[in-house]
């Protein structure tokens, strides 16, 4: 094992001690934590199934908003898209709403092409900007893979270019890009 490698010279950190003097409080806190609050607005309800465009071909059966609530839902757990699809349905039975649920290659297919929509406060006025770059490295393989077996360290450079509002403390864009590519 490669965490066993260096542990008689490995630093050893104290195991802190926490101890709770509110027991009720704790113990309420720690209830809160699996507390889960769920809003529809009746606009969502309305927009669920999108109206009928006359075109010619199958209409679609599920809106934007239904794949979008479906995607955020699965970035919100980590679950896959399966999974989505059944915490999605039975969040509709636990509400008593009779909408449809979008089945698991529906939300696969089409979330590639839904922009999700950003909650980005629009500045009245100038707004300063702070633009920085740091670098990544990229290791292809584990460093604990190169330490157990030996060999040439494949690195790559990757560079994390950001343009951050100081006032409000918000990034406002975001930019990886490979070792070709220059600053500008």
């Amino acid at each position: 094992m490669p965490y066993k490698a260096n542990e008689s010279r490995r630093h050893k950190i104290p195991r802190a001690r926490y101890r709770v003097e509110n027991w009720a409080a704790y113990d309420a806190a720690l209830r809160r934590r699996g507390d889960l609050t769920v809003w529809v607005t009746p606009e969502t309800i309305a927009a669920w199934t999108p109206p009928t465009t006359g075109r010619r071909g199958r209409p679609a059966r599920y809106s934007d908003i239904a794949i979008e609530a479906g995607l955020m839902l699965r970035l919100a757990f980590g679950r896959p898209w399966r999974q989505t699809e059944g915490l999605l349905g039975s969040l509709m039975r636990l509400l008593g709403l009779t909408l449809p649920v979008p089945d698991h290659t529906t939300f696969s297919r089409r979330s590639a092409n839904v922009e999700l929509a950003c909650a980005l406060a629009t500045a009245d006025g100038p707004v300063t900007v702070v633009i920085d770059s740091t670098g990544l490295k990229v290791f292809e393989k584990g460093e604990w893979h190169l330490e157990k077996h030996g060999g040439q360290a494949r690195r790559s450079w990757r560079k994390l270019q950001l343009a951050v509002d100081p006032d409000r403390g918000v990034i406002l864009a975001s930019e990886l890009t490979s070792n070709e590519e220059g600053d500008a």
